[in-house]
């Protein structure tokens, strides 16, 4: 760094003032945070109000002042160091500097600091803003316990996918010390193809702030390959710059043995089962279903249900399928898929939730129930049922000839005892004559 006497720096600083020096001036008297005007030794020219509120110090107190009497003699290296940037480059961004107030305390600060110059362009100092970093100290120790108190393997990692912090559930999620993660790619842990979408997952916080449920299948130190997902969230720097990711992994071996069970009850089910989404396409079927429709399952897979059914019945599925996602299930709804031989084939759906991790419904399971035998015997039960009113009818006519017919012999033999009656009392007469 060119060596410049205080003089010399103060004289240059005079001569570079009026009238844009008056500009200056009023900017960095009224700026929101600190600020302050040194020469390239580091003495104190000018300093806003603002530094005397971080501080505590008088005005009269910091003016004239080196920098040195506020800060360590480390980070007046480090400041020094700035103030070699400045010259080169015109700019020093985000030095840390932790200047000690009036009181004692150490405050921890960002410095931003830009060339000052001369009429002739000549580098004579450096305007550093200093931001109180305090509260986002706070903020992030709190953060960072958040992370560290996690149930669930949380890590930070910058863009390259270094990893930067690790709570203990990562340890014990892979097996490794916490100093045999840190500062380790995770690249180390997971396989080249991973890897490559992993850095898909950390572009796309990048640019959206947040990737989910990319699955990640890390080996542990006992080299067993574990499922996880993940979703990621961007990690900020104080002017909001996308710095970093912070990663939150789930271990997915529970709920893919869940999952493979659940797989192997539908297999094995007797009756057709299939999966589909909320659209109706289907991700999964037994080979039940195949043996209803007659069609291989890789010519069911991956299709619409509305290749089976009439639109009128995929309306219907769709109505049921809004039924599974406000309710949970639905019953009995009746379907009458075509077959691969061009059968209607009656049938009635149960249907229950698909559920994500998070218990969103992401799909329906359906049972089919194939209705032709239960429909034959409904038809055989008409027809009997027409034969047994038929054969009652024939009953009722041979009733009514039956009673007819007992009823004129009761009239007859009536009709017989008048007669003899009549006759008996005609003898009786003849007696008596």
């Amino acid at each position: 760094m060119p060596k410049v006497s205080t003089r010399a720096s103060s004289a240059h600083l005079a001569d570079a003032a009026r009238p844009d020096a008056l500009v200056a001036d009023i900017i960095i008297a009224n700026a929101p945070d600190p600020v302050f005007v040194s020469d390239l030794e580091g003495k104190i020219l000018q300093a806003n109000d603002a530094v005397s509120e971080l501080l505590g110090f008088r005005k009269d107190e910091v003016l004239e002042q080196s920098l040195s009497r506020f800060i360590s003699a480390q980070e007046t290296r480090e400041f020094t160091a700035a103030l070699r940037e400045v010259v080169e480059h015109g700019v020093s961004r985000n030095a840390v500097l932790h200047p000690r107030s009036a009181t004692g305390e150490v405050i921890p600060t960002t410095l931003n600091a830009s060339a000052l110059r001369d009429s002739d362009g000549n580098v004579i100092g450096a305007i550093g803003i200093l931001r109180d970093m305090r509260e986002l100290d706070k903020a992030r120790a709190y953060a960072e316990s958040l992370i560290e108190d996690a149930p669930d393997p949380v890590f930070v990692s910058d863009l390259e996918g270094k990893i930067l912090q690790a709570n203990d559930a990562v340890s014990e999620l892979l097996g490794f010390r916490k100093d045999e993660v840190l500062e380790q790619s995770l690249s180390r842990f997971i396989s080249a193809d991973e890897t490559r979408e992993f850095t898909v997952a950390l572009r796309e916080v990048v640019e959206h702030g947040v990737s989910r449920n990319a699955r990640l299948n890390p080996r542990s130190a006992s080299g067993e390959i574990i499922p996880t997902t993940l979703n990621a969230s961007a990690l900020r720097d104080p002017e909001g710059r996308v710095i970093g990711a912070i990663g939150v992994l789930r271990d997915m071996r529970e709920l893919d043995k869940a999952r493979a069970y659940a797989e192997r009850l539908i297999e094995d089910a007797p009756d057709p089962v299939f999966v589909s989404d909320l659209e109706g396409k289907i991700i999964q079927a037994n080979e039940a279903v195949s043996q209803l429709l007659g069609f291989r399952k890789d010519e069911v897979v991956e299709q619409s249900l509305s290749r089976f059914i009439s639109p009128d019945e995929t309306r219907e599925f769709t109505a049921a399928l809004r039924e599974v996602v406000e309710r949970g299930r639905t019953r009995n709804a009746r379907l009458n898929p075509r077959s691969a031989s061009g059968e209607v084939i009656p049938t009635t759906l149960n249907a229950s939730a698909l559920r994500d991790p998070d218990g969103r419904v992401i799909g329906a399971i359906g049972i089919l129930r194939d209705m032709r035998a239960y429909e034959q015997v409904v038809r055989d039960l008409e027809q009997s049922k027409a034969e047994l009113t038929e054969k009652i009818l024939d009953l009722e006519k041979f009733e009514e000839v039956v009673v007819g017919r007992e009823l004129k012999m009761i009239a007859l033999e009536k009709e017989l005892e008048s007669l003899r009656s009549d006759v008996g009392k005609l003898r009786a007469e003849r007696v008596t004559a």
